[in-house]
């Protein structure tokens, strides 16, 4: 078994092909095969379940796959901690990150930052929802991710807090109002967003007792935008959701503060902070240091 043995299964599997895993590695489409074929025969079982334009791993590959991923994760921070030994900073460094939040208001100033000051370390970003990210730790197939804070089954760093807004179309009644309260909000269909939100405003509902009318249930957060802007429904939603110049990209949409106000915590995730490699301490200690000064500019 061999370490390029194990990056390439892991490649095959993250990508779910083997034309798109020898892209990335730079190889033929035949040693990505021959190495699969190699550690399979090594292990006694199949890894990979071939397909015509796909592959899917086998249950005994899913569960090789998180070991795979901790070998690999250990080799690169022995890496990383040799080369620090030197008076070098090298190295990959994979971030999970999650919609607009993160990866608009938060990613494009501290890995602009970050890549000045550390030119040797490769950054991979890998984007979804925050439910993704939060598989993607646990599958170890980032080393950090941004995610919606507490959450007790990693070691967390906190970087910034926003408040959760009223979305309503300008026309609305309540558009003039300083802020809204949920019993106003349950008066109109509301739409309730799929992207990261969700597990934050059921429960404010039901601790106020409290039940809206939720004919859409939607993933897509500029889909949100349109419909509310078009009177279709009201919503709630993050403010660092919210694009920067929202007067100007969506006029006819107003957002407001809850009231009660009501706020939320973003920040840093790992598996397990023993375990981090330099390049995830130094991503870290970065964020930390940037951070304050973002949170202040993502007032509406």
């Amino acid at each position: 078994m061999t370490f390029t043995q194990l990056e390439i299964f892991t490649l095959v599997a993250e990508l779910r092909g083997f034309s798109a895993a020898a892209t990335r590695l730079g190889i033929s489409q035949s040693a990505v095969s021959h190495a699969l074929k190699a550690l399979e025969k090594e292990m006694g079982v199949d890894l990979i379940v071939r397909h015509q334009a796909s592959a899917d791993l086998t249950e005994v590959g899913r569960q090789l796959l998180l070991r795979a991923r901790e070998i690999l994760g250990l080799s690169e921070a022995m890496r990383q901690e040799a080369a620090d030994v030197l008076g070098q900073r090298q190295g990959t460094l994979r971030i999970g990150s999650f919609g607009a939040t993160s990866s608009l208001n938060l990613l494009p100033v501290i890995t602009a930052q970050f890549t000045r000051r550390y030119p040797g370390i490769e950054l991979r970003i890998d984007e979804g929802a925050d439910h993704e990210v939060l598989q993607w730790l646990r599958e170890r197939r980032v080393d950090v991710g941004f995610l919606v804070l507490p959450d007790e089954r990693f070691d967390t760093v906190p970087l910034v807090e926003d408040q959760m807004m009223a979305l309503l179309p300008r026309s609305h009644a309540l558009a003039g109002q300083a802020a809204v309260t949920l019993a106003q909000l349950c008066m109109d269909p509301f739409i309730m967003s799929e992207a990261g939100c969700a597990h934050l405003i059921e429960p404010l509902f039901a601790n106020a007792r409290l039940t809206p009318h939720v004919p859409y249930h939607i993933s897509q957060m500029i889909t949100i935008f349109d419909m509310v802007s078009r009177g279709t429904g009201v919503s709630i939603v993050a403010q660092m959701a919210l694009p920067q110049r929202l007067a100007d990209q969506y006029p006819q949409l107003v957002a407001l503060p809850l009231d009660p106000p009501v706020s939320r915590k973003v920040g840093l995730a790992v598996r397990d902070r023993r375990q981090n490699t330099p390049a995830t301490n130094a991503f870290i200690a970065l964020a930390r240091e940037l951070a304050p000064a973002l949170a202040p500019a993502l007032a509406p």
